[in-house]
């Protein structure tokens, strides 16, 4: 009998599209960029300089229009999600959204079913984290995916009484917008006190404060803690648990081994930091046995069975999906779990059972896995270890414990690493350094101290046996085609490249603008210019030029570790795409009753889309906590003068980031001299225009603290260093119209432009309505 033909893949037309080709692929796709859109027609020399001047044709004509950090969409389109607020209600009580960022976006309808259920009935100006659709009859409709902190009408802020009013003062240093309470209200406020207050419709005047009413008091601006305080009201970061989650988790049982293979004999081990309560991960290598596999090594890492605590369709697991993951202060932690889990009977505590979802990993001697299998176990950790422990034992110099541990453990485990390290070098995932700065906290709450945190190689160990681990776990999903939420990084945009490629042309270091990006070739570039002079800002440029890691239920692979797939596996206390990856091989190995179920696919797109915007949430509440816990620090220092570089470069002045506790203030345009400062995007600098004397990006510079806003985060800089002369290559900057900002009193930082005072001396050229800060 014949075999029936395999049906052939239609071909995707390949040459210059025409113009209405063009749109019609963006009109489906949403967004795309160049790349995208000339790897999809197999465009290449010519063709793909055509298309850009296709794009800007359409661009310049209104058909198109950019769309963020993708490129280009048709005109009135739509991101597939976007973050919107309720702007308008018609008769029939219908409301309609509009993106947030994009005064000319199209209305769309809020789908009315799910209203009540996802967001507790919106009212005009909240803001909604929204997936928008386009229906049968044209008409676009938005449906909730989640209801984000703040209605933009309220406002978190700080008290100041005077005789004849109590104003509301925004903490957000980004807003000027201060309201008026009546007195009535206010009677038993006190100056200082932090409050949560709404804007009343209509209320207040055309001109000065706007009326408004008390909904909270949150703490008080002098209180120790009040930075994390406040970075968990104006980001809405869920707190606490209810009732009904903490009932769940004082009810967890101690495991047993039912259902579990017995890894009790095999000493697993914790490298955690030293403050670290919950440990999510152990870690255990020993030589292959196996004659084939001469040299090489069995890797074991063990993570917690959080799956088997928090199931589908509990209050435990509703709380830990709206959380999305723990968020981390310096002085607290928001977990996503209660501490009955999170630091108890999921933490693999040294000493104690614990029920573990483990992987067994194969690597021959050059680095490169020849296998895996992953088991549910029952585990006892034969040691809890810092960082610093570990590091120093291989060090030589191991203390009373680590001096037991040494040739069982440590030292196989560093063997079984250096091996790994082969197969990650022929790898070459993004090699971008970063230091990261550590905030102590005293007793008392205040700011003790801020360090630069060791770069050890034991981080670098158990990081690349999570990495390894969480290939594992893509790969097995993939296997056994059951859906799972893939940890993607999309390739930088040719945008982004081209930009980095001018800016590295200022410096006189080569770059190939045609070039494809790939990780090996960012690596020799950060490799060339390690020991030389422009080493930190090149891995600064380096490190913008990369688009943002999210979850997906698609994958693209991972750019920045050059990986085909990922996923996250190793923190499910912590996060929640991770207890997900746990459900989905349980129900793909058939490791229980409790793995992923179908209204866990049913919805697996958008606990991932809910699960990156948590991510960013969490993200940006410990940026602006951080900030503010500096900004108290350096507060008694104002006056001091420090060493710096400057890390961004824009049309209201120059961002500066401290050697010594690596914070970051602004120094205004206005305070750089007499002289007129034009933005040249091109060279990253702020250019004199009369004397073309330049102030460029990562220049080293000395600064003095003008003044430090404990409450907003803002830091001011006063320049202190003389400007770069003149470029002699340089063309001679655009004239365009002077600009002058309103005076607004004190401190930048990060976050967007500041407030600050005289007169703006610096423009963009050719862009007289543009500009904007640093992206971060």
């Amino acid at each position: 009998m014949a075999k029936p033909k395999t049906p052939k893949t239609p071909k995707i037309p390949q040459g210059l599209p025409d113009k209405d080709t063009l749109i019609a692929f963006l009109r489906d796709a949403g967004e795309a960029g160049k790349a995208d859109i000339a790897r999809h027609f197999g465009l290449k020399g010519a063709d793909r300089r055509a298309l850009r001047e296709m794009l800007r044709e359409l661009e310049a004509s209104g058909a198109l229009g950019k769309r963020g950090r993708r490129g280009f969409a048709e005109a009135g389109a739509l991101p597939p999600v976007g973050v919107a607020e309720v702007v308008e209600r018609d008769a029939d009580g219908d409301l309609y959204v509009r993106l947030t960022k994009g005064e000319d976006a199209p209305l769309a309808r809020l789908a009315p079913d799910r209203q009540e259920k996802a967001a507790g009935a919106p009212g005009m100006g909240d803001k909604l984290l929204v997936r928008f659709e386009r229906l049968e009859t044209g008409e676009i409709e938005a449906r909730v995916i989640k209801r984000l902190g703040q209605s933009s009408h309220r406002v978190l802020g700080v008290v100041r009484k005077a005789r004849r009013e109590i104003r509301v003062e925004p903490v957000d240093r980004k807003s000027k917008d201060s309201l008026v309470l009546p007195e009535f209200e206010g009677r038993d406020l006190k100056d200082g006190d932090l409050v949560l207050a709404q804007l009343v419709p209509g209320g207040g005047g055309r001109y000065g404060p706007k009326q408004g009413k008390l909904l909270e008091v949150v703490g008080r601006e002098d209180e120790p803690r009040a930075a994390s305080l406040i970075a968990i009201h104006a980001h809405g970061i869920p707190t606490g648990f209810s009732e009904a989650a903490e009932a769940e988790a004082e009810a967890a049982k101690e495991p047993t081994l039912k259902g579990r293979e017995d890894l009790r004999d095999l000493p697993l081990i914790t490298i955690d930091p030293a403050d670290a309560r919950d440990h999510d991960d152990a870690v255990f290598a020993h030589p292959d046995p196996d004659a084939k596999n001469e040299g090489g090594w069995v890797v074991w890492v063990a993570i917690a069975d959080v799956a088997a605590y928090v199931r589908h369709g509990t209050a435990l697991d509703s709380e830990a999906r709206d959380k999305g993951n723990s968020t981390y202060f310096p002085d607290r932690v928001e977990p996503m779990l209660p501490e009955r889990l999170s630091a108890g009977l999921c933490s693999l505590r040294e000493g104690e059972n614990r029920a573990c979802m483990a992987v067994r990993m194969v690597f021959d001697a050059s680095g490169k896995k020849r296998s895996h299998r992953f088991v549910r176990g029952l585990m006892r950790s034969a040691a809890k270890l810092s960082y610093e422990q570990a590091q120093d034992a291989i060090d030589g110099l191991a203390d009373e414990k680590t001096g037991a541990l040494m040739d069982g453990i440590l030292k196989p485990l560093w063997a079984a690493y250096h091996v790994m390290l082969k197969g990650r070098r022929a790898r070459s995932p993004l090699a971008i350094e970063s230091d990261e700065r550590r905030i102590r906290i005293s007793p008392d709450g205040q700011v003790a101290s801020i360090e630069k945190r060791r770069s050890l190689e034991a981080h670098q160990l158990i990081e690349e046996m999570m990495v390894q681990a969480n290939v594992c776990a893509a790969e097995t999903l993939e296997q056994k085609r059951t859906p799972l939420i893939y940890r993607i990084h999309d390739t930088p945009s040719m945008e982004k490249v081209q930009s980095l490629a001018e800016f590295l042309e200022t410096l006189d270091i080569p770059w190939n603008k045609g070039e494809a990006p790939r990780t090996d070739r960012f690596n020799k570039l950060l490799a060339e210019t390690r020991e030389g002079p422009h080493a930190e800002i090149v891995n600064e440029v380096v490190l913008r030029s990369q688009m943002q890691a999210v979850y997906s239920s698609e994958n693209i692979g991972h750019f920045g570790l050059n990986l085909a797939r990922y996923a996250h596996f190793t923190s499910p206390i912590r996060r929640y795409a991770d207890l997900i990856v746990h459900r989905a091989l349980i129900r793909a190995l058939g490791l229980g009753d409790d793995g992923l179920t179908d209204g866990d696919i049913s919805q697996i797109k958008d606990t991932a889309e809910r699960i990156t915007f948590a991510e960013r949430r969490s993200m940006a509440a410990e940026r602006d906590a951080t900030d503010r816990y500096v900004a108290a620090f350096l507060s008694d220092r104002v006056g001091a003068e420090f060493a710096g570089r400057i890390t961004g470069v824009t049309r209201f002045g120059l961002f500066v980031r401290l050697d010594e506790t690596g914070a970051d203030g602004l120094v205004p345009v206005s305070t750089l001299g007499e002289e007129y400062f034009v933005h040249d995007e091109r060279m990253h600098a702020l250019v004199g225009e009369r004397t073309g004397a330049r102030w460029p990006l990562g220049m080293r510079v000395e600064v003095r603290l003008r003044e430090a806003t404990p409450v907003t985060g803002g830091l001011l800089f006063e320049m202190l260093s003389e400007p770069l002369a003149a470029d002699p290559n340089a063309q001679k900057p655009r004239l365009g119209v002077r600009r002058k900002f309103r005076d607004g009193g004190g401190g930048g930082g990060r976050g967007g432009p500041p407030r600050m005072g005289g007169p703006g001396k610096a423009r963009t050229p050719g862009k007289p309505g543009k500009g904007g800060g640093k992206r971060r």
